[in-house]
């Protein structure tokens, strides 16, 4: 149990870490996380391009996503060695679960919403840049996409390490 608590932090650091480097020169480099009218301003206001949005997008998920994927998969089947397919589901629903509440928690209400870290100058009027469709979007994919990739990723392992 210590041993998931220590690789719930991890995959918590892993999505922490690209949105430090994101806004690291500049908010408006991590737009693409923001709304579409948020995104239409910073290029209108010339901060950033619509291609290097797209391309810092791409970037993010195209690196965020598989470090995420393949870290959860080696703690749980290399660090932990769970084996067939409950225990495996059970493991990385709670990583998964670990990294959606402290996206919704620590990332989406207390850093960008409670913080000046994520706004865009001259953009004030478009807070709250997470909106209340949004966030409920997002509480669902936590709450119901998350046991569903878990299932996913586990039954894709399954062949490999079933016994």
């Amino acid at each position: 149990m210590v041993v998931l608590l220590l690789e719930s932090l991890v995959v918590c650091f892993i999505l922490f870490l690209p949105c430090v480097v994101a806004i690291a020169n500049g908010t408006h480099n991590a737009a693409f996380l923001f709304e579409n009218d948020v995104q239409e301003r910073v290029v209108q206001m010339g901060l950033i391009t619509k291609e290097r949005l797209d391309r810092n997008k791409k970037l993010f998920k195209w690196v965020t996503l598989p470090v995420l994927i393949v870290f959860v998969l080696w703690a749980v089947y290399g660090i932990n060695g769970a084996r067939g397919f409950w225990l495996p589901f059970w493991q990385i629903w709670v990583l998964a679960m670990a990294e959606g509440l402290f996206d919704r928690f620590f990332i989406d209400w207390y850093w960008v919403g409670h913080t000046k870290a994520w706004t865009i100058p001259g953009t004030e009027d478009l807070k709250p840049y997470i909106p209340r469709k949004t966030l409920i979007v997002k509480w669902l994919m936590t709450i119901i996409g998350n046991p569903i990739i878990a299932a996913v990723l586990a039954g894709i392992m399954f062949p490999l390490f079933g016994r």
